[in-house]
């Protein structure tokens, strides 16, 4: 815990210090092109859509210049190509008592799409900050052929302490859920927000101002919550000097709450996955309505190409049962059996064993035939224990032993468990449940309630035929997301995202404090999965799932509508439209 208060009151500390000295800046001029709040969509077949566009330009000396314009925009299913809005955008100049100038860029259309360099600020404190970077820059490559995109963690490489040991520092943290809470909330508050900012814009401005300058990018994406203000000021300032408007967007990366950093309210665009963001920006950030776009979470390109091939009915409907069953077949997973898909993270953290071991115990005494996929990601110790455990090289040969081994290990675990009695037993429950703010159940409870459910599930005492295929770091994991029945998994904000755009129903099971809570909501408020930590419940409500095949199907529509597996190519096109106009009045 020495450790715990070092980024939040170092920051602020140092902050409050120089505030003293902080020397207001001159008048500089914000650029802004501010489309109306609207959801983004795919579109359908023919119509007419309008977008209404406003655009201001506003000096820190106060004055400011708005402009309106709706442009109309013809679709038909029998055309290829449809008329993007035109843009009126008045820009201000910046020389001394200069007067504003009014620029009118021609009409983007769709084969106007111009190689552009993007600038991605990213760090590796998790990865959804990255994967979400690199959904972003996998649709401008399509979209914008010859573009090419540069990651970039100004932390790690231009920040002074603790800034530059933030990756070092949340890996550390986040392995200790309670030291991490404690530091998201107390970070999470206006004045730390305040002194960190002021504190980087004064010891890390001319350094993240040079590299800025050094990749020269067409624009700017923020990923990362805690790199909008500072490079936003750097960016204005590169804007002013270079005479060019250089668009800087943010990108929200969490899904159900957002830490307040990652609302800076002078960006050219905001983009959130939810409306619970959208309320945050709204509440927290004082971020106008113009300025946030509410779309989904941006996901690998693979799960729009996969949502596609599940057809607008998805995974329920006779095509998608026909498709999963040809994506079964490639991945060599058993047809005729249902599927689970474990995940525990990239790094295949959490207690990934106890939770398939209880699954295996259930699906095989309730008699259930299914495959277990479970995804270990790096850690190669937890796939060889599978492996081992599970004799999976020799399976057949000593099924029969292995399952009554395995059961019989299960219920020696269990009254085990059920003598571990006492004061002790009970503080630490009490004080897990008061720390997640999820209930704890009764072991006594637990196990007459799943006596009760083996009994009425399978009352003639028939084995289930379980495999267990344990499975190193993936790359095609939207393929295995579309043979899976359900996805078992902590809850990340990309993994929900991600399920939900293929209508996999879910089963989260853990969930890192502050960030990843409002996640649980999210999926809760939507119907298509729960939330539970402990392995003996996960396994019977997993294989009550699996045994009521009209309650997966509705799992599944709930969440195919509560995802959006073309976030990311919708939130290209909508970066790429304001850029290329920029581009284009730049050059003028």
């Amino acid at each position: 815990m020495r450790h715990l208060f070092d980024m939040v009151w170092l920051s602020t500390l140092l902050g409050v210090v120089q505030l003293l000295a902080l020397i207001p800046t001159k008048s500089s001029v914000a650029f802004a092109v501010n489309p109306l709040p609207q959801p983004l969509h795919r579109g359908g077949g023919g119509g007419v859509s309008s977008r209404v566009t406003t655009t201001t330009v506003t000096t820190r000396g106060g004055s400011t210049t708005t402009t309106t314009t709706a442009a109309a925009a013809s679709t038909s299913s029998s055309s290829s190509s449809s008329n993007r809005s035109t843009q009126t955008l008045n820009v201000a100049s910046m020389a001394a008592g200069s007067a504003a100038i009014e620029a009118v860029p021609p009409t983007i259309y769709d084969e106007d799409k111009p190689p552009m360099h993007i600038l991605f600020l990213s760090a590796d404190t998790g990865g959804g900050h990255r994967a979400s970077a690199e959904a972003l820059a996998k649709q401008f490559l399509i979209q914008y052929p010859g573009s090419t995109y540069e990651l970039i963690d100004i932390w790690t490489d231009h920040g002074c302490l603790p800034y530059r040991t933030l990756v070092n520092t949340y890996k550390r943290m986040s392995s200790n859920p309670l030291e991490w809470r404690i530091f998201y909330h107390l970070s999470n508050t206006k004045i730390n927000e305040i002194c960190a900012n002021l504190h980087t814009r004064l010891t890390c401005f001319g350094k993240i101002k040079k590299r800025l300058l050094k990749e020269n990018g067409d624009l700017i994406v923020s990923v990362h919550p805690t790199m909008n203000h500072t490079p936003l000021k750097v960016t204005t300032r590169i804007s002013k000097e270079l005479g060019k408007h250089i668009p800087f967007f943010t990108v929200v990366t969490d899904l159900g709450s957002g830490h307040c950093m990652w609302f800076e309210r002078h960006v050219d665009k905001l983009y959130v996955a939810s409306d619970r963001l959208y309320k945050l920006a709204r509440r927290r950030g004082g971020t106008q309505p113009a300025q946030i776009v509410r779309t989904g979470l941006p996901i690998r390109h693979g799960f729009a190409e996969q949502a596609k091939a599940l057809t607008t009915e998805g995974r329920t409907s006779p095509e998608g049962k026909e498709y999963q069953r040809t994506i079964r077949n490639e991945l060599n997973i058993a047809e005729d059996k249902q599927c689970i898909l474990v995940m525990g993270g990239g790094e295949g953290v959490g207690s990934l064993n106890d939770i398939v071991n209880e699954i295996y115990v259930k699906l095989t005494k309730s008699g259930v035939d299914a495959t277990v996929c479970v995804v270990c990601g790096r850690n190669e110790k937890l796939q060889n224990e599978l492996s081992t455990k599970y004799n999976i090289h020799n399976h057949k040969k000593n099924e029969y032993n292995q399952d009554n081994n395995i059961i019989a290990s299960e219920n020696n675990n269990n009254a085990r468990i059920k003598q571990k009695t006492g004061r002790k037993r009970r503080f630490v429950g009490r004080l897990y449940s008061s720390i997640f703010k999820r209930s704890t159940t009764n072991e006594e409870e637990t196990e007459d309630s799943t006596t009760a459910f083996f009994e009425t599930h399978n009352p003639t005492g028939k084995r289930g035929n379980v495999d267990i295929v344990p499975l190193g770091f993936l790359t095609n994991i939207p393929e295995y997301m579309v043979a899976a029945d359900v996805l078992v998994t902590k809850a990340g904000p990309g993994t929900i995202a991600e399920a939900a755009a293929v209508g996999l129903p879910v089963m989260m099971t853990s969930f890192l404090p502050g960030q990843e809570a409002g996640n649980v909501d999210v999926v809760l408020e939507s119907e298509f999965g729960i939330y539970e930590n402990k392995p003996s419940k996960i396994g019977e409500i997993v294989t009550s799932w699996l045994l009521d095949s009209s309650l997966l199907e509705k799992m599944s529509k709930a969440a195919m509508v509560a995802g959006n597996p073309y976030a990311a190519d919708e939130i290209v096109e909508d970066i790429g439209r304001q850029s290329v106009a920029w581009m284009k009045l730049n050059n003028q």
